[in-house]
């Protein structure tokens, strides 16, 4: 069956397999499986076989965006759980604009965090880089510079026709 039918024979019927939806947004089944023990996704049983609806294709894109920008899966699902109170969604609205406002403001503050242990590191960087040119060189280090000294010396004496005998 090509790509072509298999999609439109997905949207059709309006569901899907675990194996489709896993395709498609990139996640392992094991991934839905976890995401259908939290509550997030509620798929439908065909035998032993999971069919998700439309509806969870919905709610699982729902969830991989609000992972993306680091809502935990309490909030995801307290989210998508006032979806249903039918208040024509004026509830979830609320409250996700509320959440929205909240992460923004978490991920603004972490955004300060990093960029002062970002500038500590480039000034521990800079005071080490400095620290380590104006150190002698260790005692490995004078050795083997003795020993190259001495092989390139010996080396020119060689090549050198005035002290050849």
């Amino acid at each position: 069956m090509s790509e072509i039918t298999a999609t439109s024979d997905k949207t059709r019927n309006g569901s899907y397999t675990i194996s489709q939806l896993s395709r498609e947004f990139d996640v392992t089944p094991r991934a839905l499986r976890f995401y259908e023990d939290k509550g997030l996704l509620s798929p439908g049983r065909n035998g032993q076989n999971r069919v998700y609806s439309n509806r969870d294709r919905a709610r699982l894109k729902l969830v991989l965006s609000g992972r993306k920008v680091g809502f935990s899966l309490n909030d995801i699902r307290e989210m998508l759980d006032l979806y249903d109170l039918g208040d024509n969604q004026r509830a979830q609205l609320r409250a996700t604009h509320k959440k929205h406002k909240q992460q923004i403001a978490a991920l603004e503050q972490q955004r300060l965090e990093i960029d002062d242990a970002l500038a500590e590191l480039h000034k521990g960087v800079a005071w080490l880089e400095a620290k380590l040119e104006k150190m002698e060189p260790s005692e490995d280090d004078a050795v083997a510079m003795r020993a190259y000294d001495a092989m390139a010396r010996a080396r020119l004496e060689q090549d050198d026709p005035e002290t050849a005998s």
